[in-house]
């Protein structure tokens, strides 16, 4: 712990210094370059206040949303300054080592000075991701995109070709702030002409009071003709706070099963059940939760007990780490995966059909969008809300319609 910590207040020493250094080259007056390391001060003496006023048995708040916001706006930025500078340091103890001893330059002479335009560079390019957050935090949280994805299955019932597939995941509803925008989310999700809405879980950042607010909002969700189910999510276990009792634990868990209820869902607990169209039917299959790195309640053989081999096979999971690990190789087969959970970080590029980056990807190996593997699928939804950082920047909030067909190829 105290290595940790010794470690963290060199990075920012390290990133503070740079940070002065690009500030002092630009600003020659004497009262900015002191304003600036003032305020500086000041903004790492509150973020570090706030983050020692965390409270483990309340879990996250407004409060603590905002610090993460003001973290990420103060450093993000700083940190990009601070690599270009390093990087230019780098290039002048080279060109120095160079001077010194080829061309026999001494002293002063021999390191060549910092270059203002260099720190102009750094302090325009460290604009980009400091503009991005502003953007993410005001706009970018409620900037919801309908993803549409057509999936083929060469076994898909016949009565099924052409079956929609509403699906919503991580609402966070403990971090929403603004009801005209979340009515048009919901809104949003009922103009989608879909046969059924599957929801893969985090329904609440930890506590079920945190949807009360929003249950009526969450209600206008319109029934569909096949159906509304549900899985739960990580943070629906409420095991990222320290409870007074165990009671108190299993109280609130009780009650987040039952906010699903609330609005429409049904829960699926490692269970499954059929959807039948005409002559045909499809399994449903809902898991607990299962990650790799979070808690494993779900059962996937339980949940698919009695459901045959050949059967058609949807599978809700919420954390996508479940599908290399137990699903893709299960001999039941499942043909569709349904998950959640990574928010692509809420924080990345993404260009429709060309190009997609984030850090989730050197997280989870399926992170948003659709994957395959042998003809087996899973979807992996970027999440309706927003969790620690109170934005999105380039990976927007989703809801996906997806359609399937039958036949061979991918659309």
């Amino acid at each position: 712990m105290i290595l940790r910590l010794a470690i963290l207040c060199a990075l920012i020493l390290f990133v503070e210094y740079y940070s002065y250094q690009a500030f002092k080259a630009l600003f020659k007056i004497k009262w900015v370059v002191i304003g600036y390391l003032i305020i500086s001060l000041f903004l790492l003496t509150f973020i570090v206040y706030s983050f020692m006023q965390f409270d483990r048995s309340v879990g996250q708040t407004k409060q603590t949303m905002f610090t993460m916001g003001l973290t990420l706006l103060v450093y993000v930025p700083k940190i990009v300054l601070c690599l270009v500078l390093f990087g230019e340091d780098i290039y002048r103890a080279g060109a120095g080592a160079v001077n010194y001893f080829v061309y026999n330059a001494k002293g002063a002479d021999a390191i060549p000075s910092r270059r203002k335009f260099i720190s102009q560079i750094g302090l325009g390019l460290a604009a980009v991701p400091f503009l991005s957050l502003i953007y993410g935090i005001f706009e970018g949280k409620y900037n919801y995109k309908v993803f549409k994805q057509t999936i083929f299955f060469p076994d898909l019932p016949d009565a099924f070709d052409g079956f929609k597939i509403t699906q919503i995941s991580d609402v966070h509803s403990g971090s929403f702030d603004n009801p005209e925008k979340i009515n048009y989310a919901i809104d949003l999700i009922n103009e989608q002409d879909s046969d059924i809405i599957l929801f893969t879980g985090d329904i609440v950042n930890t506590h079920a009071k945190e949807m009360h607010p929003w249950l009526e909002t969450f209600k206008r969700i319109k029934n569909y003709k096949y159906g509304k189910f549900s899985v739960l999510g990580n943070h629906d276990y409420g095991e990222y706070v320290t409870w007074p009792t165990q009671a108190e634990k299993d109280e609130n868990f009780e009650a987040i099963k039952d906010l699903y209820r609330q609005i429409g869902f049904k829960l699926l607990k490692n269970e499954h059940t059929y959807i039948e169209k005409g002559a045909d039917k499809i399994a449903l299959i809902g898991v607990e939760n299962w990650g790799i790195n979070f808690k494993k309640a779900g059962d996937l053989n339980k949940a698919s007990e009695n459901v045959q081999q050949d059967d058609f096979k949807i599978l809700m999971s919420h954390d996508p780490s479940h599908w290399d690990a137990e699903i893709k190789n299960h001999p039941k087969n499942f043909h569709l995966t349904l998950a959640g959970h990574t928010h692509g970080m809420q924080f990345g590029i993404e260009i429709p059909d060309y190009f997609k980056w984030s850090l989730a990807q050197y997280i989870y190996k399926q992170w948003a969008g659709l994957y395959e593997t042998a003809g087996k699928y899973i979807y992996v939804n970027r999440g309706f809300g927003f969790h620690a950082y109170p934005g999105r920047v380039g990976i927007m909030p989703e809801i996906t319609v997806i359609e399937l067909k039958k036949g061979n190829n991918v659309a």
